[in-house]
């Protein structure tokens, strides 16, 4: 029974490791983006062409432009922006918003995120999975910090009649995002809109308006 035992931890611990991105194995992996090696990530520049400029990104100063129905910006630091990331786990994001503008519901399938608000006041708040579904929200004002766990659908909103400025770290790379507005009313192709209709309980023409602005 103990070998057992021993087994089904063996395999939970390798199951729980494989959930997050690895360790890296070297000092580090700039990420190669000539490279047609399709892998976990970015294969890696060689070490003899590695740079300061890989480990560098310039641009987190400047105002993002929230002219746009959401009235917010998110200006990224991920390995896209930054080669020397690549392996590493970790990236940011620079947040601009609007008096009354939204970062609307979204996730990010592959990280943590925590938020550090540098001006102004914002509403945040994360929604728990199923069955509950529970709002967790919460005022957040100059230098309050909050956390939204990973996968879980979460927003923030300027409450204040001035710009507001967050940043934020999140724990991979490359932790990705699904606005859930845009991926269910903006698929390509479209949703059936009677699926849509049945799962939202609403008529079809609604989900037609939402799948022409989307």
């Amino acid at each position: 029974m103990e070998k057992y035992i021993v087994v089904i931890l063996a395999l939970s611990f390798a199951c729980l490791s494989l959930a997050f991105e690895p360790s890296p194995l070297q000092d580090f992996c700039v990420a190669d983006s000539t490279a047609s090696a399709r892998v976990n990530g970015h294969a890696c520049k060689s070490p003899a062409s590695v740079g300061a400029n890989d480990f560098s990104f310039s641009g987190l100063h400047m105002p993002g432009n929230t002219s746009n129905p959401n009235g917010s910006k998110v200006t990224p630091v991920t390995v896209s922006q930054l080669p020397g990331l690549n392996t590493l786990g970790i990236s940011l994001v620079r947040i601009d918003y609007a008096p009354w503008g939204i970062n609307p519901p979204h996730t990010h399938p592959r990280a943590t995120e925590i938020l550090t608000v540098i001006d102004g006041s914002l509403q945040v708040g994360f929604v728990t999975s199923n069955p509950d579904n529970a709002l967790i929200t919460k005022t957040l004002l100059k230098g309050d910090v909050f956390v939204f766990p990973v996968g879980l659908v979460h927003f923030q909103r300027n409450v204040g009649t001035v710009n507001a400025v967050a940043i934020a770290a999140l724990s991979s790379q490359n932790p990705g995002v699904i606005t859930i507005a845009n991926a269910v009313f903006g698929s390509k192709p479209d949703f059936s809109g009677d699926v849509l209709a049945k799962a939202f309980q609403v008529d079809k023409s609604v989900v037609d308006q939402l799948q022409t602005i989307f």
